[in-house]
């Protein structure tokens, strides 16, 4: 598919919703492989249709990461809140007329979750969420795929996708050193887990280069 077909895609899902039931869609994939900048994009072809509401939003903070020992594992699933994040999906699927949902952010200046970030209209029929994990079949994560209407697998290149994250790991102050090491031992620890759920996934994306969308910070 193209992205265009995409686009049409997401709108038919959204022209599904009914009053009170909104509509959520899903984009899964390892890290770097371009789902926060296809699900940006989507949004903005669908404003006024769409909202974008990122999965990374539940890291947990990384003063509790290391309270747990778990900071050189940041980007695992044990480091997020999936029951939060499920929390906040069952809302986003059942909005309450004249009432904003308040959804959370990831900062990566900072490297933490901003509470209250995204505001989610009640008129917007449409949610796009994107993360690693939603495809997950394991507890606490299984939940997570029901409360999806469609989900949608980024599938990308492994040496382009490596290359990616050692970029945006520099690009936010790692050293080149400490930027390979850290893809080696967690990233790519955590892209051959999230690869073993792509056959649960509605659809599986691939781009060539010209096909892409403009990219984010994925």
């Amino acid at each position: 598919m193209n992205l265009d077909d995409l686009a049409a895609r997401a709108r038919r899902l959204a022209s599904s919703a009914t009053p009170g039931r909104r509509r959520l869609l899903g984009i899964a994939g390892p890290p770097g492989a371009g789902k926060s900048t296809l699900a940006a994009w989507l949004a903005a072809e669908l404003t006024g249709q769409a909202a974008l509401v990122p999965m990374d939003g539940f890291h947990l903070a990384e003063t509790e990461l290391r309270r747990l020992g778990r900071m050189d594992r940041k980007g695992a699933p044990d480091t997020f809140d999936p029951a939060g994040y499920a929390a906040l999906l069952s809302r986003l699927r059942s909005p309450e007329p004249g009432t904003p949902v308040y959804a959370p952010a990831f900062d990566r200046r900072i490297e933490e979750p901003v509470a209250g970030s995204i505001p989610v209209a009640p008129h917007i029929p449409l949610v796009i969420t994107e993360g690693n994990y939603l495809l997950l079949h394991s507890d606490p994560w299984a939940r997570i795929r029901e409360l999806l209407d469609e989900v949608w697998f980024m599938e990308l290149d492994g040496q382009e996708r490596v290359r990616r994250l050692i970029a945006r790991h520099e690009r936010f102050g790692r050293l080149r050193i400490d930027a390979e090491d850290f893809v080696r031992t967690s990233d790519e620890a955590n892209a051959r887990l999230v690869a073993a759920t792509r056959p649960r996934a509605d659809l599986v994306v691939t781009f060539t280069e010209d096909e892409a969308p403009p990219r984010s910070d994925d």
